[in-house]
């Protein structure tokens, strides 16, 4: 796999990021050296990391290699995705207004609230009593 000619696309969510090679012609997806299967355990992650190839009906033709660290199991799948979306750009510039119809080339800003000092978590309280 490593001979062939690929795709590359960076992708991030939350503190995930994903480097994604996309190899056409090949059918494999491996994430960490480990099975989509292994790595995201959830169907609806698994489903959700392969969006972009699902919605232009090209599952099947490309193989992905990911190379993911930082955050979670729910942030990978979402990096994974931003990441086979710009590679596929990267393949075929004329795919970029069909995944930008469904916003998938767009980085998800989200990020957890940073702690507040006085706050026993980003916005709860101690709790106010009156006497």
């Amino acid at each position: 796999m490593t001979q062939q000619q690929y795709f590359a696309g960076t992708g991030r969510r939350k503190t995930s990021v994903a480097r994604v090679r996309l190899y056409p012609g090949a059918q494999e997806v491996v994430v960490n050296g480990r099975s989509l299967q292994d790595a995201l355990p959830r169907i609806l992650l698994q489903e959700t990391a392969l969006r972009p190839l699902n919605v232009l009906g090209q599952q099947g033709k490309f193989g992905v290699q990911v190379k993911v660290e930082g955050g979670g199991v729910s942030g990978w799948a979402g990096a994974i995705s931003h990441g086979i979306a710009r590679a596929l750009v990267a393949f075929d510039e004329s795919l970029k207004p069909q995944l930008r119809r469904y916003g998938l080339l767009t980085r998800d800003a989200r990020m957890k609230e940073r702690k507040k000092y006085g706050l026993k978590r980003a916005r709860k309280a101690a709790q106010y009593t009156k006497r």
